[in-house]
């Protein structure tokens, strides 16, 4: 490992990030993972969750960006606001919680300051204390710090905590059309969280699996000891025969190269992506006729044709969303240390749509993402494998090779076969780029 040090040193994190590959210290570093928290991940747009999380004044939910604790509230006026989850007296956590409702005001649970849900102060006990002090003119006056990037897409919130880098839409460009799509398969046009959520812990560098996400040489591989079992299970079953739910969920992991590669696979710049530009695993589900009839009574047959013949794979928001539109679910990357991970499984309800899509939602996630699945569980061995084996010594770099070509650098977006590492160069370029945004030098 290398004894290089990053802090306070942009060009020694830039040369880690080469065209074709990236150094292992991205993946094993604790200095740079505490790196990422103070730059990479303060500069880049992140999801916190789901307006439907918070759908009365009052209502709550917690989350934490950059290393940094968050409140995201349902305010009087019925507007999203995202605080820090940081009293302004002693700097005590105002709510504890994952989520709730406080009614009309938090209350700090150490010295009873109170605040408003748009964070502003409301009262202090004994605050004749204060008579004569410079208080009102210091920050704790001010109550709770607002994070100012904030911003809502058909339900989806997102924040940025530093006041540098691009604005909401020029981050994401045109990748949001695969929040579009998802949000259109809905009948009314939206979506709601569905449960609660399934929390699976990852002993790896969250990079490993945001990069897996849309690798596509490694289903047939990694997954053959699951969906593999289940495609010799169904084989000999004549062409017709209705396949069970699982069985088709679970069979197209196994899917050859070919299909994986003509699939294709898109990137926008600053890391994002997704797989299934032509069809994905998804696209041969069995059809369900109320929810489709349903979708043309709601948006016409044109465009209900155009809505359900997209079935994206995954979509990368980079760098901690993921969405699965063709399925309705969603995994949020929670990056704990370097070599630790939380993943978290949401499933969502298409308003207006039968039960049947929620039935089939929740079994996808059940059955591939969450701790009580089997596919998802082959790559858990595979990402602990990778996080042991980058400490062998002799080389220090991870190739990222395949189907590399010096044109694809510094476009907004590209389109090519799904079997490249495309998405993986995408996604460190971008990190290269934000992470440095602010650590000095030429960015």
């Amino acid at each position: 490992m290398t004894s290089q040090s990053y802090r306070g040193n942009p060009d020694a994190v830039r040369a880690l990030v080469k065209p074709d590959r990236v150094h292992r210290d991205l993946y094993i570093s604790q200095e740079l993972f505490e790196l990422e928290q103070e730059n990479f991940f303060a500069n880049t747009w992140n999801y916190v969750g789901h307006d439907s999380q918070v759908p009365k004044a009052g209502d709550y939910i917690t989350a934490d960006v950059a290393g940094q604790p968050l409140i995201v509230v349902r305010h009087s006026d019925q507007s999203v606001r995202v605080m820090m989850n940081r009293c302004a007296h002693k700097g005590a956590k105002v709510v504890s919680d994952g989520c709730g409702s406080t009614g009309k005001f938090f209350r700090c649970p150490y010295h009873a300051w109170t605040f408003k849900t748009d964070g502003s102060l409301l009262s202090i006990p004994l605050k004749n204390g204060y008579d004569n002090t410079m208080f009102s003119e210091c920050e704790g006056s001010r109550g709770l710090v607002a994070v100012k990037n904030v911003r809502l897409y058909r339900g989806f919130i997102f924040v940025k905590i530093n006041d540098v880098g691009p604005g909401f839409e020029e981050y994401f460009g045109d990748s949001l059309s695969s929040i579009d799509n998802m949000a259109d398969r809905s009948p009314q046009g939206e979506l709601e969280i569905a449960g609660g959520v399934l929390r699976f812990m990852h002993d790896c560098n969250w990079k490993m699996v945001i990069e897996n996400l849309n690798d596509t040489m490694h289903p047939m591989v990694t997954h053959e000891s699951s969906a593999g079992t289940a495609k010799k299970l169904w084989s000999g079953q004549p062409a017709d025969a209705p396949k069970p739910m699982a069985v088709e969920q679970f069979v197209p992991f196994m899917s050859d190269y070919k299909f994986f590669e003509d699939m294709g696979v898109r990137v926008y710049e600053n890391g994002h992506s997704f797989s299934g530009v032509h069809f994905s695993i998804h696209s041969k589900y069995s059809g369900i006729p109320a929810y489709e009839e349903s979708l043309k009574a709601a948006h016409g047959e044109e465009k209900a044709a155009q809505v359900l013949g997209q079935a994206r794979h995954n979509t990368v928001y980079y760098p901690t969303l993921t969405i699965k539109g063709a399925i309705q679910t969603i995994r949020v990357i929670k990056p704990l240390a370097a070599d630790k991970t939380l993943v978290e499984s949401w499933s969502f309800r298409l308003k207006g749509a039968p039960p049947e899509l929620l039935q089939r939602t929740t079994m996808y996630n059940r059955l591939i993402n969450s701790p009580f699945s089997v596919v998802g569980h082959d790559d858990l061995a595979a990402y602990r494998g990778i996080q042991r084996g980058l400490h062998a010594s002799g080389n220090d770099w991870i190739s990222l090779h395949r189907n590399y070509e010096e044109s694809e650098i510094g476009k907004r977006e590209v389109t090519t076969i799904g079997t490249s590492e495309i998405s993986m160069r995408n996604q460190y370029r971008a990190w290269a780029r934000y992470m440095t945004l602010t650590m000095g030098g030429k960015a």
